[in-house]
């Protein structure tokens, strides 16, 4: 006798109208039926299994920024709902669509206070955009539907809620529709959002009178990179990106100068800084204090979502549109008048600051300089890769020395900062792109936080894709070295409880698992380290022993107070031989970029 269909049937029906590859979640009671109507489904769509809710969900953010989908998400009432709420942020503030379906308990367990959340009012801000209970089988598709519209229309993620009696129900013969009771259709073309004709002649107007203008790319200026270049050398302008925009424009341009603010460059700190006209491209980047002082720069900004226009600085003329179209209908309008002395200048400012970053990657370190091991990366990294990056002192170095080939993916948790990230955005890039390599880029306190357990996903996975290729790289320095160097920069004692990480072998656990592990505890192995790793025939871990010491330094602060470093009473805050070379590192940096400054302020005074 054949099994009667279930509303979880019909739910992973919807899923697969709306061309869903996979769902990533963790098996549990109060989501059960639904698992089951997966299984049924044949691998259409498939569930992923991630070792936790809280990777689950930044599986499916990681799916959404890699593929340009919708990620879906699955967990039970309770506590998994809650492990999914860091995921759904991270989609939230980075603007991408994810749609979560959250199981509920059966209806008599409610106010015996067993796994009780108030589902909706949990997920009221995080999904503010849309929640739903569905009551009714009736409801369901039409839930379904109108979650992956908002999803996909504002950029967001969005809940639909399932009890478990609902799941597991037979379907009725569903009525056409009537009064109360709505059929909907799955998908949603893409619009084409341009600016009046107004507002797109006075921002050419103010571009073209601009002396020395600045570009801020954002990750809103995906797939427009011909277009900014395009308009970039019309006016002789020079580009800085955020991080998320980082991967959108080729680094290698020489009048492209960096990611800017707190992670960036000093050059892309010093186009800023002198600037006098600025156009903002699909960025909402929240490092303000590295933006044109407030009136010093006339200010366009062109995005999509209205709501972000003039959220960062202040913005003369603010164009809402897709970046690629309102590019193409302003660079006929703009004249020609390229300024060759600001264009000079900018890429004489990267030069030097690619010159004073290559002697800090290779300043010998104990044992290894971080520095060193990611910029050993960039000449090697595959033109088809695709890149994770997890937050801490990982993410600086990537920033500042990972010049991604041109189309090469790249993505983080911009914007929510969580670390522990990478490891699920490089399951789902690999899992949506399975004939292509993966890098991932880690720092042990993320691999302890989440980064040992997602491995063995991957090595459950990894004999399924084309291209078996995974690289993981784990700055392996026991410390939490991005709070801890903001606390010696800073002058305050670092807690050493707190700092310090327990050592990991963390290429062994990789070994363990059946993957290649390689550790690397010299300078002189680095690189032979990424060749084998990137032609190895399964997953590869690399495990870089480095030095915590080294200075993040921020860009352009070269005269920043440094009496926490320098009074004698605090000499020695935390008492260790660490602590006393990062800050003899740090002064000397510091020092260099002073003289640095001095020697060029004379001949461009003028242009500041």
């Amino acid at each position: 006798m054949a099994e009667s269909r279930t509303v979880a049937d019909l739910l992973v029906e919807r899923l697969r109208a709306w061309h869903v590859p996979r769902v990533f979640g963790a098996s549990a009671d109060g989501v059960e039926p639904i698992v089951a109507a997966l299984g049924r489904a044949g691998g259409d769509p498939a569930f992923i299994q991630a070792r936790h809710e809280e990777t689950a969900g930044f599986m499916a953010t990681g799916h959404a920024k890699f593929t340009g989908g919708v990620g879906v998400c699955l967990a039970a009432q309770g506590p998994g709902v809650v492990h999914l709420l860091g995921g759904l942020y991270d989609a939230k503030l980075d603007g991408k669509p994810v749609v979560a379906i959250v199981g509920q308990q059966l209806d008599n367990a409610f106010g015996a206070a067993y796994q009780e959340i108030e589902l909706t009012r949990l997920l009221s801000d995080v999904c503010g955009e849309f929640v739903r209970v569905a009551e009714t089988a009736e409801q369901v598709a039409s839930l379904i539907d109108r979650a992956f519209r908002t999803a996909v229309a504002t950029r967001s993620p969005t809940c639909v809620i399932v009890p478990q009696r609902l799941q597991a129900a037979a379907v009725p013969d569903l009525p056409p529709q009537t009064d109360g009771v709505y059929s909907m259709a799955p998908g949603l073309p893409p619009a084409r959002v341009l600016p009046h004709e107004e507002d797109l002649n006075a921002a050419a107007q103010l571009l073209g009178a601009g002396q020395r203008v600045a570009i801020l790319v954002g990750q809103g200026g995906y797939g427009a990179a011909e277009e900014i270049i395009a308009l970039a050398d019309q006016i002789g302008a020079g580009i800085t990106t955020s991080l998320l925009g980082k991967p959108v424009l080729d680094e290698r341009l020489p009048f492209h100068t960096g990611v800017m603010g707190h992670l960036g460059t000093t050059a892309s700190a010093e186009l800023l800084g002198g600037c006098d006209t600025l156009l903002l491209i699909g960025t909402n980047d929240p490092w303000t204090d590295y933006y044109p002082l407030p009136g010093q720069a006339a200010t366009i900004q062109i995005d999509i979502d209205g709501r972000r226009l003039a959220n960062r600085y202040p913005v003369d003329i603010p164009l809402i549109g897709d970046a690629v179209e309102t590019l193409r209908a302003l660079l006929p309008r703009v004249p020609h008048r390229a300024n060759r002395e600001w264009r000079d200048r900018t890429e004489l400012s990267f030069e030097r600051w690619w010159g004073d970053a290559t002697a800090r990657a290779d300043t010998p370190a104990e044992p290894v300089n971080p520095q060193h091991v990611l910029r050993e990366l960039s000449p090697r990294l595959p033109w088809d890769a695709a890149v994770a990056v997890d937050v801490g002192s990982v993410t600086y170095w990537y920033a500042r020395h990972v010049q991604l080939p041109p189309g090469v993916p790249a993505h983080l948790c911009g914007t929510f900062a969580s670390t522990g990230t990478a490891l699920p955005y490089g399951v789902a890039a690999k899992l949506a792109m399975p004939d292509r390599p993966v890098v991932v880029l880690a720092g042990d306190g993320a691999m302890q936080m989440n980064g040992l357990s997602e491995l063995v996903t991957v090595a459950n996975r990894w004999h399924d894709w084309a291209d078996p290729r995974f690289v993981v790289l784990v700055l392996n320095n026991r410390d939490q070295a991005g709070m801890s160097l903001v606390q010696r920069e800073s002058g305050r004692p670092a807690l050493p409880e707190a700092q310090r990480l327990p050592d990991v072998p963390y290429a062994g656990w990789a070994r363990l698992l059946g993957m290649h592990g390689l550790r690397v505890d010299r300078p002189e192995l680095v690189g032979a380290a990424w060749d084998e790793a990137l032609a190895a025939d399964r997953p590869t871990l690399i495990e870089a022993v480095v030095d915590a010491t080294v200075p993040l330094s921020p860009p352009d602060r070269p005269f920043a107070d440094l009496r926490g470093l320098l009074l004698e009473e605090r000499e020695e805050v935390d008492g260790t031989e660490a602590a006393s070379r990062s800050r003899t590192e740090l002064v000397r940096e510091r020092a260099v970029a002073a003289d640095r400054i001095r020697d060029r302020s004379g001949g461009e005074a003028e242009l500041t």
